[in-house]
């Protein structure tokens, strides 16, 4: 009663009402019978020892039992927050054990503003070169002075400690809750903490506790983490939840890897059947990388119902978001650009290869229908395919694993191919491919001869510009010069090929 203020209001209120012995209860006490225990001890004199595990619970105590100076000179409450200050708020170590060991009494001290000095601490440190606060760069020992420079002899050379990795940081925070840990994530971004760190410091979270991402880490090689050298405990954790708090923190940012570690979270995301608002968000994220994505990556499994080995839903609607995003910038680029030799369109034409090599992947599962098939193909613009030759590979894949298609829906599937943009090689092998209907095989060789038609007109036209009058020979020849190369070569076989011309009108 000499020390807490709560329990002398206490025994003042309750002892009118009651004659010699009464109870009472301490409803919600922060920290439980350990820190009623500590604070015990300390109103009866026996010797306490603060550590950064229990400063915030006993703080939380002390401030809730009221053991203010007005109970005694220097109670429980002043030194404890004396030691937050002088000792865990300037030490990496102890502020994260100190933030660990928060959990029981959370709400607390989340109201006296412990946890966001302690958040904020954690911040400024990870901002900081970690020499200057002398954890965990300690090999260099009394050689290293306040200010973080190396001595020599006593004198100061200039030469600053520097941590060799800006990731020295992620294994300690990973042993935090899911709530505490996006706390910490929310502070450093507000403190302006590089968006890569920060990215970082997530996906390494997440690797952890999500076993589904194990075949989704970059191989970085194996090398060993010493800087927490410290005992911590990991946390128990609820997968489902952590993945839509992963998602909400996850900054916009674009590369190889960053993409590949979102398609393992949607993942992992189809096997814990997340809310579809986290599935929605992490769609949208793959789609404005998609040009980033590989192959592997997109081989999404169906979890679901669905006969088909792949979910191919998933993926359209990923491409969707692609398109619409490219579509949107394609409108402020001049009109007069070629799509062609276009830098902005080069995304395009390599989710074009990408999306060509994925239905040709997933052609051979027998149960993928053939509107399925046709919807993956339009999903992108024509514009974006100079050549159809990927397409033609995936359809071929795709009859030769369903052979019991009639000539009607093989000749509607064809449809998504345009012959003019079939290479002589594609050409080739159409010509002569019996899975392939007799009506189609026919357009093949119909723009196979128009091929050859354009190429012999484009000889003819050299041989032409070389016998030409001299001075208008010597215009057309350097015309045509910066368009073909080794012409001298080229009129020898343009002469060979002049009879060929005759029976190319006669056919």
């Amino acid at each position: 009663m000499s020390k807490c203020g709560k329990i002398a209001s206490i025994f003042e209120e309750l002892k009118s009402t009651h004659d010699k012995t009464f109870t009472t209860k301490l409803e919600e006490f922060p920290g439980g019978p350990d820190a009623f225990l500590f604070a015990a001890k300390f109103c009866y004199g026996i010797r306490v020892e603060f550590t950064a595990r229990n400063i915030i619970m006993v703080y939380c105590a002390a401030d809730f039992l009221e053991m203010t100076d007005e109970y005694g000179e220097d109670n429980l409450l002043l030194k404890s927050e004396n030691f937050l200050h002088k000792n865990v708020l300037r030490n990496w170590k102890d502020c994260i054990l100190a933030l660990q060991s928060c959990e029981s009494c959370m709400p607390r001290a989340e109201k006296l503003y412990i946890l966001k000095k302690c958040l904020n601490a954690v911040s400024m440190m990870v901002c900081t070169d970690p020499s200057l606060f002398g954890w965990p760069m300690m090999m260099y020992g009394s050689l290293q002075s306040p200010g973080g420079s190396i001595l020599w002899n006593g004198i100061n050379t200039g030469a600053r400690i520097r941590s060799a990795e800006s990731d020295w940081w992620f294994e300690d925070i990973s042993y935090f809750s899911v709530g505490l840990f996006e706390r910490l994530i929310k502070t450093m971004e507000g403190r302006g903490i590089r968006c890569e760190l920060l990215a970082g410091a997530i996906m390494y979270y997440a690797r952890k506790y999500l076993p589904g991402l194990g075949r989704w880490q970059s191989m970085q090689g194996g090398k060993a983490r010493t800087v927490a050298s410290f005992s911590l405990t990991p946390v128990a954790v609820d997968q489902k939840v952590l993945l839509e708090s992963i998602e909400t923190l996850l900054p916009k940012k674009k590369g190889k890897s960053f993409c590949r570690f979102l398609l393992g979270l949607l993942r992992v995301a189809s096997i814990l059947g997340v809310n579809q608002t986290c599935q929605d968000s992490l769609e949208r994220r793959i789609g404005m990388q998609l040009e980033l994505a590989s192959l592997d990556g997109l081989l999404i499994p169906s979890y679901s119902d669905s006969d088909t080995l792949y979910n191919t839903d998933c993926v359209e609607r990923i491409v969707h978001h692609f398109v619409s995003l490219e579509s949107g910038l394609t409108l402020f680029s001049p009109p007069s650009l070629d799509l062609e030799s276009s830098p902005s369109s080069e995304p395009l034409r390599k989710v074009a290869r990408l999306m060509d090599s994925y239905i040709a992947e997933v052609a051979s599962d027998v149960n993928l229908k053939p509107g399925k098939l046709r919807t993956l193909a339009g999903v992108l613009p024509e514009s974006s395919r100079p050549l159809h030759d990927g397409l033609y590979r995936a359809l071929d894949i795709y009859f030769k694993a369903h052979p019991w298609l009639s000539d009607g829906e093989k000749e509607e599937l064809c449809n998504i191919i345009d012959y003019q943009k079939l290479s002589v090689d594609a050409c080739a092998h159409a010509s002569q491919n019996e899975r392939l209907p007799l009506r189609v095989i026919l357009q093949v060789l119909f723009f196979e001869q128009m091929h050859l038609r354009m190429a012999l007109a484009g000889c003819l036209n050299v041989l032409e510009a070389e016998s030409a009058p001299t001075g208008q020979g010597e215009i057309a020849g350097n015309a045509t010069a910066g368009q073909i190369m080794q012409r001298d070569g080229w009129v020898t076989v343009v002469r060979e090929n002049r009879v060929l011309k005759v029976d190319m009108e006669k056919m």
